[in-house]
Formats: structure tokens, C-alpha cells, sequence
């Protein structure tokens, strides 16, 4: 909560007692009650929704590998919606609330909201398309994982990180998702986990960029990955080997493959894209093109962040086919969209239809076989600035970023120049994808912008012969 129950253990105040601490809002037991007092405020007719999201996060920023910035964020927020049906269709109101935590003052300031909203709604249009879940369902799902204190993490990194020029920033803690209506819904989410994204510094633009991420926090695990991370760091230091335009054999990794299927899923998922024909991977979907058998995507909320269902009330399959073996088999189609061109929805979110727990399956190269089996080319550990420079055959370009390598019969033997590639989605996962990773990285999105997100990828690295580096 953001202003009455004081914050958990924070790294801010290491050293304060559990007696000096007022005791924490139980978020699950505090959002029931809050939700069984809103009925109360109705009037005849009108019916409510309402999402919850809170947090207790520890944030760390690192230079140096030492601890530059540390803090803690307690907070949640209520987004209220009030629906009234009328002669000529339905109107819809929605408000966001910040949340003390005191029960009787937040219902109070609930109360004032849906009369305000309330006074709003008549000066709203009908909103023919309006589509809710009106078969109320309950569900709870509660991941908690096994993390350590935002301290420990802490200390693990600035001990790992001794002498290495470490930086990288820390997020971690439990995430609170619920929704409530008049219609009977009562759902409940709570997920803990971390998200690590760091680089080992050498000079100028030469760094080697990795991330850590999951529900169960392993020293081990971020102890092998910095090493490696040490080991790129050595090949940095020897003499940059210029690569001209054309076309190579490329090793992208997981990371590297998320900002490209990233951009592939703007709008590349979306039902809504395809009907008005905006959609990149429009000629898959129109059996005009396909991808690599290699190439499974599908939505899988169960294994990511999200809850299990979207704001209008509707269910999330726990999985949902996207591409099977590179052939476009399932869109995502929110129940706006569903209505508007006569779909059946899949509790895609209304006016995105982004895949937000998107899986693409493994393939079978282990991972200490990546540069035996890329052979001589270049691998690619990060991509940036994507955008797309041909959409409706979802051809994009982007530069290379931090280490990229020079590998020949194996073994990375120089740094590379920072390129521009120009390439298709049809070729770098079509003809042109030779094989997968068996090992696939777990990528939550870093972005805390107003507060940590529920989106997340899971994906393999990708042997692509032939991808177009232009300048």
C-alpha cells in the first residue's frame, strides 16, 4: 500500500527491528473486503467492475558493481468502471484510485468516485460494442517462489561482481493482480519473483549485456552466467574485426530474439490487425507464407506473470496456439474485437491483442554447443532501435548492441563492429533458421514505468544462415 501500512524489510532501512515496523496490510484479505463493500454504493441498474494491482518491490541500481541506489515501493491502485444500461445501449465510466490501505477511508473514496462517475455517464455516447463477462467466476493463484531478501540478492551481486565493472539494476518481490464485479467475479493473483538485467562493462560501447530472471532466486546460476559474462569481456579486449555489408551465419540469443519477436508481435497476433489488414504477419495468417517448421509460439499464461483473466471479466486460457510448426494457426481476439467482426475472443486484452506470456518452444542445440554449432559467423548477444521497414511483409531492421562476436570454427575470436541488419521475419524464422536452443531464457519485462509489469517471453536463441547486416 502506498501511504498507512509501513513497508516491508527495505533496503533502505537494513537495520530496522521487527518491533519498529507496523504491521503489513494482508493485500489478498484487504481486496476481498474491499470489493464486498462496493455493491453497497450502487444504484438500481448500474453494475461495477473493478482490477486491483499492487506491489512490494525492492529496486537496486549497480555501478561498479556496488550499490548506487536502493529503495522500496508499496503501493496500490483500484481502476473502477461503472456500467449502466439504458434504452439505447450501455455506457461505461472508469476511474483509477490510489489506495492508503485503511479500508473504511478507501471505500470512502471509492464511494466518491462512482458518483462522480455516476454524473459523467450521461454525458457519455452508448458504446454499442461494449462486451463483459457477465458468468461471474472466482479463482485464486498464488506463485510465491522461492526468493531471497532483496538484500541478500543484493550482496550476492556486489560479492559476485568484485572485479568486474558491474552495472545493472534489480527488481524483485511479490506482485498482487485482482478483479471484482457485480456480476459474481472474485479472482485473485499474486506472483513473487526477480528480474536482474545487468552488463559487465569494458570501454566506450564494449559490454557484455545478460539478464537473470525467474521465481526461484539460485547464487549458482548468476555465478555461471557472470562468468561467462567474464569470458565475453576477454574477447572485447582484443582488437575489433571489421565486418562489411552482407550476409552471415548468425547466432542470436534469447535476448537478442526478444526484441525480434517483439517487434514481430506488434500487431502480429492481433485478430483485430488481420480484419483491417494491418497485421505483419498477415500473409502467414492468409496461408500466403510460412515460417520454419522449427517455429512453435503460443500463449501460455500459466507459465508467465499475468492472471488468469483480462479487465473485462473474460478467462485467459491457461494456453493458446499461436504458430504450430510454422504454420499461423490462432490469433488473439479480444471480446471488443470478437464482437466488431463476428470472432469468438480468447480474453485477449481490448485494444491491444498483444501476446503479453508468449513461449516459443525449444529446439535441441545445448547450450555449451552454441558456437560449435554456429561454426564461423557472428553471435549476436543483443539487438536495438527495431522498427519495422517493411511491415506487411515483416521486414524489420535494428543495430547490433554491446558483444557481438567474430566466431570461426567455433570459437569467438574478435569483437565486431556495430552493424545495421534489414531482414524478414519470413527469412530469419522461415527458410533461413537452421536450429533452436534446448535451453529457452526467461525475459519479464524490465520496464517499471509507474510500476513492474505482468508480461514476460520465453525463448530459445536461433541459428539463422544468411541474415542481412546493411551497413
Amino acid at each position: 500500500m502506498s501511504a498507512r501500512p509501513s513497508p516491508s524489510p527495505s533496503l533502505l532501512d537494513p537495520g530496522a527491528s521487527d518491533g519498529e515496523r507496523m504491521p503489513r496490510v494482508d493485500a489478498e484479505s484487504y481486496f476481498g473486503d474491499l470489493a464486498k463493500g462496493l455493491p453497497k454504493f450502487l444504484q438500481a441498474d448500474e453494475q461495477f467492475m473493478c482490477s486491483y494491482a499492487a506491489e512490494q518491490s525492492d529496486f537496486v541500481r549497480f555501478n561498479h558493481a556496488r550499490i548506487r541506489q536502493a529503495g522500496h515501493v508499496d503501493q496500490a491502485y483500484l481502476s473502477l468502471r461503472l456500467i449502466h444500461e439504458e434504452g439505447d445501449g450501455p455506457r461505461q465510466a472508469a476511474i483509477s484510485l490510489t489506495l492508503s490501505g485503511d479500508l473504511a477511508s478507501d471505500l470512502a473514496h471509492c464511494e466518491r468516485a462512482l458518483a462522480s462517475l455516476r454524473n459523467t455517464l450521461p454525458d457519455l455516447p452508448a458504446d454499442p460494442l461494449l462486451t463483459i463477462e457477465t458468468d461471474g467466476f472466482t479463482s485464486r493463484n498464488v506463485k510465491v517462489g522461492r526468493l531471497a531478501s532483496g538484500i541478500d540478492m543484493a550482496s550476492t551481486v556486489t560479492d559476485l561482481g568484485v572485479g568486474h565493472d558491474l552495472v545493472g539494476f534489480l527488481a524483485t518481490g511479490p506482485i498482487q493482480r485482482g478483479f471484482a464485479s457485480s456480476f459474481g467475479h472474485h479472482n485473485w493473483h499474486e506472483v513473487s519473483n526477480f528480474n536482474f538485467e545487468w552488463s559487465l562493462y569494458y570501454e566506450a560501447d564494449k559490454a557484455a549485456k545478460s539478464s537473470y530472471a525467474g521465481f526461484e532466486w539460485d547464487s549458482e546460476v548468476l555465478r555461471a552466467k557472470i562468468i561467462r559474462a567474464a569470458n565475453d569481456v576477454a574477447v572485447l579486449r582484443m582488437p575489433t574485426r571489421r565486418i562489411d555489408p552482407g550476409s552471415y551465419r548468425v547466432y542470436l540469443s534469447p535476448m537478442a530474439m526478444a526484441e525480434l519477436v517483439s517487434m514481430m508481435s506488434w500487431g502480429g497476433f492481433s485478430a483485430k490487425a488481420r480484419a483491417t489488414r494491418t497485421n505483419p504477419l498477415q500473409k502467414l495468417y492468409d496461408r500466403q507464407a510460412t515460417l520454419s517448421p522449427l517455429v512453435s509460439m503460443s500463449e501460455h499464461t500459466a507459465g508467465g506473470l499475468m492472471p488468469a483473466w483480462q479487465s473485462d471479466g473474460f478467462r485467459r486460457p491457461d494456453r493458446y496456439d499461436l504458430i504450430d510448426r510454422g504454420q499461423g494457426i490462432g490469433l488473439l481476439a479480444s471480446p471488443r474485437t470478437a464482437r466488431e467482426y463476428g470472432l469468438v475472443q480468447n480474453g485477449a486484452e481490448t485494444g491491444e491483442e498483444e501476446a503479453v506470456s508468449l513461449d516459443m518452444a525449444a529446439g535441441t542445440v545445448e547450450t555449451e554447443q552454441t558456437l560449435r554449432e554456429l561454426g564461423t559467423g557472428l553471435c549476436i548477444n543483443n539487438l536495438w532501435y527495431l522498427n519495422f521497414s517493411d511491415r506487411m511483409n515483416c521486414r524489420m531492421t535494428g543495430m547490433t548492441r554491446f558483444a557481438t562476436f567474430w566466431v570461426e570454427n567455433g570459437e569467438a575470436v574478435a569483437p565486431t563492429n556495430v552493424m545495421r541488419f534489414d531482414d524478414s521475419i519470413y527469412r530469419i524464422l522461415g527458410d533461413h533458421l537452421t536450429g533452436l536452443t534446448a535451453t529457452r531464457e526467461f525475459i519479464p519485462s524490465s520496464s517499471t514505468y509507474g510500476s513492474r509489469t505482468t508480461s514476460s517471453k520465453r525463448l530459445p536463441g536461433a541459428f539463422v544462415n544468411d541474415f542481412r547486416l546493411t551497413l
